[in-house]
């Protein structure tokens, strides 16, 4: 199956049912910010999910129960493959110095990709 990018409306209700692990509309609902969008518009985008494939359905009385079928990892991977692509050529050195210049990485974290780097070497 070929993951497709999501909007940030999308992706925004995707963090959410990946949290929940399944839930209505009206559970969606509940973690929106203010102001919330209407109940239909969410419902709307959540059909649209389930026409790319991000979610499925169980059928509860006369509502459906939401749950994802694309998990929270394999989107993450996707994004990040299309962020190295996109951006820094596929290099991770690339990508790594571009954070280090913008100093989004703190020391504690530099200290833990060194510590990742060493074990990769060693294997």
């Amino acid at each position: 199956m070929e993951i497709k990018e999501l909007t940030r409306a999308e992706e925004q209700l995707m963090q959410i049912l990946w949290q929940l692990k399944k839930g209505f509309v009206k559970d969606v609902m509940a973690y929106l910010p203010e102001p919330k969008p209407a109940y239909n518009t969410v419902s709307t985008f959540i059909r649209i999910l389930e026409a790319k494939g991000f979610v499925s359905y169980n059928i509860k009385g006369k509502s459906h129960e939401y749950y994802p079928i694309v998990s929270k990892e394999q989107y993450k991977s996707f994004a990040a493959d299309k962020l190295m692509s996109g951006y820094f050529d596929n290099s991770v050195k690339r990508m790594l110095s571009f954070f280090v210049k913008k100093e989004k990485i703190d020391m504690h974290e530099a200290d833990e990709i060194i510590e990742l780097i060493e074990k990769l070497k060693k294997k």
